[in-house]
């Protein structure tokens, strides 16, 4: 099981682990982190991203760096993400395809609490290749 914050379209947040995520679905399932044994359906449609975390809590006196501190994986691409929202990511992508559902990111910042998050596409503004 992995840890995850799945942030809806509509705001809302939902914390809790998966086993059954996987890219291009329609939808998975979550236990909420604070109602174990109860069990989610999520739809990916009604979602703005999935993010993989170290924990739930992070450090909320971090800033997110979006900026490359050291070398690019080989084969990673550099990409940007302004969700329309208005929240920007940098990271790294092995998996952007326009005519995908979404994609991978991993964030720029090392420091961050996100691992790595899996963008909805029609979720974003913007999309860039750095």
């Amino acid at each position: 099981m992995v840890k995850v914050v799945a942030r809806f379209k509509d705001g809302t947040v939902l914390k809790g682990t998966t086993q059954d995520f996987a890219h291009g679905k329609e939808q998975f399932h979550m236990m909420p982190w604070d109602n174990p044994g109860h069990v989610v359906t999520v739809r990916t449609a009604d979602l703005k991203a999935v993010f993989f975390v170290k924990d739930y809590e992070g450090d909320y006196t971090h800033i997110e760096r979006n900026t490359f501190e050291g070398p690019i994986d080989s084969g990673a691409h550099p990409i940007r993400v302004v969700f329309e929202d208005d929240e920007e990511l940098i990271g790294t992508t092995y998996s952007y395809r326009p005519e995908r559902h979404g994609f991978f990111l991993v964030p720029a910042d090392e420091d961050s609490n996100i691992e790595r998050c899996y963008v909805i596409k029609a979720s974003t503004k913007i999309v860039e290749l750095l």
